[in-house]
C-alpha cells in the first residue's frame, strides 16, 4: 500500500513536471491594453477580413486594428458583441445583447452598421446575448441561448430550443449545433437531425469547439472533458497527462494552427499548443509574457500568427516568427552575454550565471523542450564561453573556470576574465591567450590542463584579442586605441600602441575582430585593416564595397560566411549565400541587445543566437529569409483638416474619387501595412501625383499631411516594404480639390464680361481722348502753323530789314564813297577856280605876248577840265548802281521830275548838306532851298517832312518791289 502511495506521488509529479516543461525558445507577445486599444476590457470574439483588418468583438462594441491604427464601433444599443462573422462581400456580422445586424462600408469607405432585428418576428425579438455566428451557404445563423436565427434571402426563421442552444460551429461544411439536453445536431434540409448516432459525448459535455483535422476526421473540445476526435463512425476521446492537466482548466476555444499543431485557449491557465496525441509543444501563460490566463477567445490569422481576446486585454502572438525568445531564468531574467554549443549541451552564459539545456535532435534549437539548469559555482556575470583544447571555458567576473559535468572549476582567479583563445592553429594548442582585467595572461596546455606561463603582459583592460600569430596578439581598447603585444623568445613581451597616430581616425569606439582572416579594426569612422608594411592602420578597401557602415561595435563570422554586426544597437548581417553581398537588418531586435557587450553565437543558418538584455534571442535565419509574407498597405483615413475638419475616406474597400471644395485644400492621411507583429520591419514610400515630383524616401511614418494644395486633380499613393526589400502595391486615394469661386467658370464669364466692359469703358475713353487729343493737336498745328507763319514772316521781315540795312550800310558806304568823291570834285573845282583866278591875275601882269598867249591856253585847259567835271550823266550812272537804279524808278514813279530836281534828290539821298549840294551844282545855298521847295511841291510833302527819310523810305520801296518783280 505504500509502495503504490509513493508510485501514485511520483506520477503526479512526474506528470507535472512534464506539464511544466516548455520549449526554451518563445514566440514574441505583443500586449495591448485596454489604454491601447482604448475600448472595453473583454475581447469575445475574433476574426479576419479579406482586407487583412483584425476585429473584435468587445465589450464596448466592433474593434478593429491594422497594425497601426485601432478603431472602435459602438452598436446603437451601445452592448456588448459576443460575436462576429465576416462574408465575402466584406459585410461584418456581429450578435450583441438582443442585438443583431451587419456593419458595411458605405460609398465613402464608412463603416455603417444595419439592424436585422426588424426582420425578427415581432414575437421573438426579445432574445439575449448572440454567442455564435456561421456562414452556411448563403445563409446567416446566430446563436442565442434560446434561439437560432437563420438569415435567409432579407427573412429570418426562427429555431427555438426547450432547454438551451450551447454551441453552433461549421465543420467539414457541415452546419453543427448543441442542445444541452437533446445532444449534437446538424442542420439539413431546413431541419435539425441528430448529428451522433453510434456515439456520444459525457453527459453534459458542453462543446467549445468543433473543428476540422481533415476531409474524414474532426477534433471536438469540451470545456472540461477534453478533447475528441471524431472520424465520422466513431468518437475517440485523446488521452495525456498534458490534456488532463488541461481539462481542469477550461478549454475555452480550440483552433488548428497547422497540419500538426492545434492551439487550445483556457479559462485559467493561458494558451498551449498542443499535437494530436495531445502533447503540450509549447505554453504561453502569463508567466511568458501573456496579460493574463484569462482566454474569451483565439484566432489564427492568415499569417498563422495568433490573436487572443483576453479578459482584459489582446494579446498578439507572433507564433510563425523566426524569431524566438529565450529565457534562461523564469524569475529573474538576467542580461545574455554569451552562447556556446558543447558536447550535446547548448550552454547560456547571462548576468546572473550559466545556464545550460541538452539537445533533443531539434533542428530549430528553439523548440528544445526541456528546462534550462543552472551550472554550479557560477553565480554572477558570465562574460564569454570558450572552447580551448576540448575543454570548457568560462570568462567570469570572479575568474576563469573550466565546466566540467555540471560544476565550473577554477582555473584562475587573479581576476575577471573576458575571452580565451589558443596561440597555434594546429590544435591541441600548447599555448593559450587570455583577456582579463588588467591585461593578458598566458597559458601552457601540459597533460590534459593549463597551467600558467611565465609569459605577462599586464597593461588596460583586454576584452577584444585577435592572435595574429604565434608571437603577435592584438588587444581593442574602446577608449584608447589598439595594442600590439609581440611575445619574445626570452617570454618578454613588447606592447605598441596604435590611435590616431597610426591611421585611426578615433580614439573612442575602436573594436578589433577576425573576420575572412583579415584583423579589423571597428571605429566611428568605419572599418580599418592594418598594414604590415607601413605599420599603419588603413580604410579597409573590401569592406567599404561589402559592410559601408559607421559604428560598427561587433562582427562575427558564421559558418556559412555570412558576416553578423552590429551597428548603433541595430543588428545586421552581410548574406553572401545569394553570391552578391545583401545587408540584411533585423529591426525587430533594436535597441533590445546588450549595449557595449554585443554577442552573436550562430551555429548554422537556423540557429542564431544573440544576446539581449532580457535573455536570450534565436533566429532561424533560413526561415526569416523565406518567410516572404503578403504586405498589403491600406489607407486609413483620408481627412481634410483646417478651419473645418472632415473626414474624406473612412478607410473600408477601395476608396472612390472625391471632389471637394477649395477650403478643403489640406489633407492629412493615415495608412497601414496589413503585416502584424513586424511593424517595426515596415517602411513606407508615398508620392502624390499632380504634386511631388518622385516618391518620396522610406520611413517608418504611417502618415502624411499636405496643405494649402492648389486646386486640380490628384492621386496620394503609397507603398510600402519589409527589411527583406518584400514590398507592396500600391494603394491609391484620387480626389480633386474644386478652384475657389473666383476661379469657377462663372467666376471667369464673370471676368470676361468685366473685361469686356472694361475695355469698353476704357475704349470709349480713349476714344474721347484721342478725340480731344485729335483736336488739341489739330488746334496745336494750326497755331503751330500759324505760328510759323508768323515766324516765316518775321524772318522775312528779319531778312529783309538785316538786307535793307545791309543795304543801307553799303549805301551809306556808297554814299560816302559819292560824297568824298562829290567833294573832292567841288574841291577841286574850288581849285582849279582858284587856279584860274590866280592864272587870271598874273595875266593881267604878264606884258609877254607869247607869255600871256600860253597863260590863256592854260586857263582854257582849266575850264574845259571844269566842264569835263560837272558832266551829270557820268554821276547819276554811278548813283543809280549804288542805290539800285534810284533815279530810274524815281523817274518813273514820278515822270514830272526835272533833271536838276532828279540830281538834287540824288545829292539829298546823300544826305549832302545845302551848302554842299550848292557848290556842286554852283548854286547858291538860297538856291538850294527855293529847289527844295519846289521838290516837295511836285512830290505832294509838307514842310515838316524830311526830304531825306521820304528818299530813304521810297529807296526801300523800290527795292522790294524790284525784288517782287523779280520773284
Amino acid at each position: 500500500m505504500k509502495m503504490r502511495t509513493i508510485a501514485i506521488v511520483f506520477f503526479l509529479i512526474l506528470s507535472l513536471s512534464v506539464f511544466c516543461q516548455n520549449t526554451i525558445g518563445l514566440p514574441e507577445i505583443i500586449n495591448y491594453s485596454k489604454q491601447s486599444y482604448s475600448a472595453g476590457t473583454q475581447n469575445w470574439d475574433i476574426k479576419q477580413g479579406q482586407n487583412g483588418l483584425v476585429y473584435f468583438g468587445n465589450n464596448e462594441g466592433l474593434l478593429s486594428f491594422d497594425g497601426t491604427f485601432w478603431k472602435l464601433y459602438p452598436l446603437p444599443n451601445h452592448t456588448i458583441v459576443r460575436s462576429i462573422e465576416i462574408t465575402r462581400d466584406q459585410r461584418i456580422y456581429i450578435g450583441g445583447q438582443n442585438e443583431l445586424g451587419f456593419f458595411a462600408p458605405d460609398e465613402k469607405g464608412f463603416l455603417v452598421y444595419h439592424s436585422l432585428v426588424g426582420l425578427i418576428p415581432l414575437q421573438e425579438r426579445s432574445f439575449d446575448d448572440v454567442w455564435n455566428i456561421c456562414i452556411y451557404g448563403n445563409d446567416i445563423f446566430f446563436r442565442t441561448n434560446k434561439r437560432i436565427f437563420q438569415l435567409s434571402n432579407h427573412k429570418i426563421t426562427v429555431y427555438p430550443t426547450h432547454s438551451e442552444w450551447r454551441f453552433l460551429g461549421i465543420c467539414n461544411n457541415q452546419l453543427i449545433a448543441e442542445d444541452l439536453e437533446s445532444g449534437t445536431f446538424l442542420f439539413q434540409n431546413g431541419t435539425w437531425v441528430p448529428f451522433f448516432r453510434n456515439t456520444v459525448l459525457p453527459p453534459l459535455a458542453l462543446i467549445t469547439s468543433f473543428i476540422s483535422l481533415d476531409h474524414n476526421r474532426s477534433l471536438i473540445a469540451t470545456l472540461r472533458d477534453g478533447l475528441f476526435i471524431n472520424d465520422g463512425k466513431s468518437l475517440v476521446r485523446i488521452s495525456s497527462p498534458d490534456l488532463d492537466q488541461l481539462s481542469k482548466k477550461s478549454i475555452y476555444k480550440a483552433i488548428v494552427v497547422d497540419k500538426n499543431r492545434i492551439a487550445l485557449a483556457t479559462s485559467f491557465d493561458g494558451c498551449h499548443i498542443i499535437d494530436e496525441k495531445g502533447n503540450i509543444i509549447q505554453s504561453l501563460t502569463h508567466q511568458e509574457g501573456l496579460q493574463n490566463n484569462n482566454i474569451r477567445s483565439i484566432y489564427s490569422d492568415r499569417n498563422n500568427n495568433l490573436w487572443l481576446g483576453l479578459d482584459n486585454g489582446v494579446d498578439f502572438i507572433a507564433f510563425n516568427n523566426s524569431i524566438k525568445h529565450i529565457y534562461p531564468e523564469a524569475q529573474n531574467i538576467g542580461s545574455g552575454y554569451s552562447t556556446i554549443l558543447f558536447k550535446n549541451q547548448l550552454y547560456f552564459g547571462t548576468s546572473n550565471g550559466l545556464y545550460k539545456v541538452k539537445l533533443d535532435g531539434s533542428q530549430n534549437l528553439s523548440f528544445i523542450k526541456s528546462k534550462l539548469e543552472n551550472v554550479e559555482n557560477t553565480e554572477g556575470e558570465v562574460w564569454n564561453l570558450s572552447t580551448v583544447n576540448g575543454l570548457l571555458l568560462m570568462g567570469h567576473h570572479n575568474g576563469a573556470f573550466i565546466i566540467n559535468n555540471n560544476t565550473a572549476v577554477p582555473l584562475d582567479n587573479s581576476s575577471g576574465f573576458w575571452t580565451f583563445l589558443p596561440m597555434f592553429n594546429v590544435l591541441p594548442s600548447s599555448l593559450m591567450v587570455a583577456g582579463n582585467y588588467l591585461g593578458l595572461n598566458f597559458y601552457d596546455f601540459k597533460n590534459g590542463n593549463f597551467l600558467k606561463s611565465g609569459i605577462n603582459a599586464q597593461f588596460e583592460s583586454a576584452r577584444f584579442i585577435v592572435v595574429e600569430n604565434e608571437q603577435t596578439v592584438w588587444v581593442a581598447h574602446p577608449y584608447k586605441g589598439i595594442y600590439k603585444i609581440m611575445i619574445k623568445p626570452d617570454q618578454s613581451t613588447s606592447i605598441k600602441l596604435y590611435n590616431q597616430r597610426n591611421g585611426l581616425f578615433s580614439t573612442n569606439n575602436n573594436y578589433l575582430f577576425k573576420v575572412k582572416n583579415r584583423i579589423v579594426a571597428a571605429t566611428e569612422k568605419g572599418l580599418y585593416e592594418y598594414n604590415d608594411q607601413k605599420d599603419i592602420f588603413e580604410v579597409s578597401t573590401y569592406f567599404k564595397n561589402v559592410l559601408n557602415e559607421g559604428n560598427i561595435r561587433y562582427l562575427k563570422e558564421d559558418p556559412s560566411g555570412n558576416i553578423w554586426f552590429v551597428s548603433q544597437k541595430e543588428l545586421g548581417v552581410v548574406d553572401f549565400t545569394s553570391g552578391k553581398p545583401k545587408i540584411i537588418h533585423f529591426p525587430e531586435l533594436n535597441n533590445k541587445l546588450v549595449s557595449g557587450f554585443e554577442n552573436i553565437y550562430p551555429i548554422d543558418e537556423h540557429n542564431i543566437f544573440i544576446g539581449g538584455e532580457k535573455g536570450f534571442y534565436h533566429v532561424d535565419f533560413d526561415n526569416y529569409k523565406q518567410n516572404r509574407s503578403l504586405i498589403e498597405t491600406r489607407i486609413r483615413v483620408a481627412r481634410s483638416f483646417g478651419k473645418r475638419d472632415s473626414v474624406l475616406f473612412g478607410g473600408y474597400l477601395s476608396p472612390s474619387k472625391t471632389e471637394m471644395p477649395y477650403s478643403m485644400n489640406s489633407l492629412h492621411f493615415e495608412y497601414a501595412a496589413i503585416l502584424y507583429g513586424q511593424q517595426s520591419n515596415i517602411e513606407y514610400s508615398y508620392f502624390l501625383k499632380g504634386f511631388d515630383k518622385s516618391w518620396s524616401n522610406w520611413s517608418g511614418k504611417p502618415e502624411k499631411e499636405y496643405t494649402n494644395l492648389p486646386s486640380g486633380n490628384y492621386v496620394f499613393q503609397v507603398k510600402s516594404r519589409t527589411n527583406l526589400g518584400n514590398e507592396s502595391i500600391n494603394s491609391t486615394y484620387a480626389f480633386t480639390i474644386l478652384p475657389p469661386w473666383y476661379q469657377t467658370t462663372l467666376a471667369y464669364c464673370m471676368y470676361v464680361l468685366f473685361l469686356l466692359g472694361l475695355v469698353y469703358i476704357i475704349h470709349s475713353k480713349q476714344k474721347k481722348k484721342f478725340l480731344k487729343q485729335k483736336a488739341e493737336y489739330e488746334e496745336r498745328q494750326k497755331q503751330i502753323q500759324y505760328l510759323h507763319q508768323l515766324e516765316l514772316e518775321k524772318n522775312e521781315k528779319e531778312i529783309v530789314k538785316l538786307k535793307n540795312e545791309k543795304l543801307e550800310v553799303e549805301i551809306e558806304h556808297k554814299n560816302s564813297e559819292l560824297a568824298s568823291s562829290a567833294m573832292h570834285l567841288v574841291q577841286k573845282r574850288e581849285m582849279l577856280e582858284k587856279i584860274r583866278d590866280e592864272l587870271n591875275g598874273l595875266l593881267k601882269k604878264i606884258d609877254n605876248e607869247q607869255v600871256s598867249h600860253e597863260f590863256k591856253k592854260l586857263i582854257r585847259i582849266l575850264v574845259e577840265d571844269n566842264k569835263t567835271d560837272d558832266k551829270w550823266e557820268n554821276f547819276a550812272h554811278h548813283f543809280d548802281k549804288v542805290h539800285t537804279d534810284f533815279l530810274v524808278v524815281l523817274k518813273n514813279r514820278y515822270p514830272y521830275l526835272t533833271a536838276s530836281e532828279l540830281r538834287l534828290c540824288a545829292y539829298l539821298r546823300m544826305n549832302l548838306s545845302n551848302k554842299e549840294i550848292a557848290q556842286l551844282i554852283n548854286i547858291s545855298v538860297r538856291g538850294v532851298e527855293i529847289g527844295r521847295y519846289r521838290l516837295r511841291k511836285k512830290l505832294g510833302l509838307s514842310t515838316e517832312t524830311n526830304l531825306f527819310e521820304f528818299l530813304l523810305k521810297e529807296q526801300v520801296s523800290l527795292a522790294t518791289h524790284q525784288q517782287t518783280i523779280n520773284l
